[in-house]
């Protein structure tokens, strides 16, 4: 997105219940349907087919949750933030909400390009069907200490197999059937599900939240929503 003129601003936004089995142009829609509704002043692209200036962040796979969704759209005019949200929510469907806004610093740099790690919670079915059951946490531990942990994942057709052990910053049991599990998005994702069939044993996925993303910078990690914000100016008072 040009951040060169206009008045960018960031949305964070969930995605919860019914409605994560939409695609993520769906959600695309969606919100252009709400700033319209809303009467925002957007900016449009130039050409034949103008669309408002909106882009996304890293897409959420159909069938997930998540309390971490963001975009960026740019406004030819300042609006209110703090009472930008409730209405925008009003309009979205039922189980998108909007839950914090910000406005952009000029030339932030885009969403999909500055998060390096996103977080989730995953609900998985026990270890039931091999020979030698392992419990969550013997698998792992085993997981986290061994050199390679290989994925297997279908591309154009193709089996393919990964070693998505680099990608892995953080994997911790929460109790006997949930995880928590943060990836590295770069060079490449890696889909929450893939780590989980390759831990040792015979695990599936029930359910999948993403709970964050983060933005690294100068050995600091932020919340997308805190990386980027345009720092307040507190209005100078009449004399």
């Amino acid at each position: 997105m040009r951040r060169d003129a206009g008045f960018p601003m960031r949305l964070r936004f969930c995605k919860r219940g019914r409605v994560r089995f939409i695609s993520h142009r769906d959600v695309a829609r969606a919100f252009e349907r709400a700033f319209r509704i809303q009467r925002l002043p957007l900016v449009f692209t130039e050409g034949f087919s103008p669309r408002p200036r909106v882009s996304f962040g890293l897409a959420l796979s159909v069938g997930h949750e998540s309390d971490a969704e963001y975009l960026d759209v740019e406004l030819a005019e300042p609006v209110d933030l703090v009472t930008l949200t409730a209405p925008l929510s009003a309009a979205l469907p039922d189980g998108i909400d909007v839950t914090g806004s910000v406005r952009l610093t000029m030339r932030a740099a885009a969403l999909q390009e500055s998060v390096t790690s996103v977080a989730y919670r995953i609900e998985i079915d026990g270890d039931g069907a091999s020979r030698e059951p392992v419990d969550l946490t013997a698998a792992i531990d085993q997981a986290m200490s061994a050199p390679t942990v290989l994925a297997v994942r279908r591309r154009k057709g193709v089996e393919v197999t990964d070693d998505v052990r680099p990608a892995i910053r953080h994997l911790e049991p929460i109790n006997s059937s949930a995880l928590e599990l943060e990836v590295a998005t770069q060079p490449h994702g890696v889909r929450p599900e893939s780590v989980v069939a390759a831990l040792p044993g015979d695990w599936s996925t029930r359910s999948v939240l993403r709970t964050h993303q983060w933005i690294e910078r100068d050995g600091a990690r932020r919340e997308p929503l805190d990386a980027d914000a345009r720092p307040h100016v507190p209005e100078a008072r009449a004399s």
